[in-house]
């Protein structure tokens, strides 16, 4: 009986492991947010690559651009619990300082979400 219990709890775990959805790299998980934010003119090259408007100048940002849509679009299930944070406070500064970027960064991200999804 102990033996079919430690066959069930292998199977379990195996099981698990394969369902357990991989988080996204936590490599640029310290990135200076605040810093980024209340510097206008880097707040201002990072939202430009997101919005595809200009290119990504920094390894973080093309990172960010490749995984932010489905983060938003998935209410951050892949994300890390560092990027879960950093995306509620960036979201929460542009809701009240720049709502209207905020709102076209949305827009896009929804777009490009149909677009992929065809």
């Amino acid at each position: 009986m102990a033996r079919l219990s430690f066959i069930v709890t292998m199977i379990a775990v195996a099981l698990a492991c394969v369902f357990a959805e991989e988080k996204y790299s936590d490599r640029y998980d310290d990135i200076d947010l605040n810093g980024i934010l209340s510097n206008e003119k880097l707040r201002m090259q990072y939202y430009n690559c997101f919005m595809d408007t200009a290119p990504c100048k920094t390894a973080d940002a093309k990172f960010f651009k490749g995984v932010i849509g489905e983060a938003m679009q998935t209410q951050c299930r892949r994300c890390t619990e560092k990027q879960k944070v950093l995306l509620d406070h960036m979201a929460d500064w542009y809701t009240t300082n720049k709502p209207d970027e905020w709102d076209a960064f949305v827009k896009k991200t929804v777009e490009d979400a149909r677009k992929k999804n065809g």
